[in-house]
């Protein structure tokens, strides 16, 4: 890859590393549209919480498996703004890397080495081997 490339990657890299790690800080705290589908049918108050109503967010449970980064957040890091933005950091770092590695799986090699043999095959007669 050339030097200009690179420095295309690194800076487009930094700049998802600054949103994600900054502004998914300032990202709307309103449902996203999975979940104000699901509360269709259903009364919610301020907080969030089904009130009255039928609807299928009332069946919801937390996950048996959980994860690291359940819930836009790290586990274990009690500052919320900090949980988002290191969440937001390292799926940007993840994402890179796998994506990074499957480019480099299937990127193009260069031309196939040209034939070693110096052996001058004009000069050699039809049929016999050279």
């Amino acid at each position: 890859m050339k030097k200009r490339s690179w420095g295309f990657v690194v800076g487009g890299l930094l700049v998802a590393l600054l949103l994600a790690g900054v502004m998914s800080n300032f990202a709307s705290s309103d449902p996203d549209g999975l979940d104000s589908s699901l509360l269709k049918g259903c009364t919610v108050d301020a907080d969030g919480t089904i009130t009255g109503g039928t609807c299928p967010a009332q069946r919801e449970e937390e996950h048996e498996v959980g994860g690291p980064l359940a819930d836009y957040g790290v586990s274990g890091v009690d500052n919320e703004f900090l949980s988002t933005g290191l969440s937001g950091v390292l799926g940007v770092l993840l994402t890179f890397a796998v994506a990074g590695g499957a480019f480099w799986l299937v990127r193009r090699r260069g031309p196939a080495p040209a034939d070693t043999d110096t052996t001058d095959r004009a000069d050699t007669p039809a049929g016999t081997a050279g």
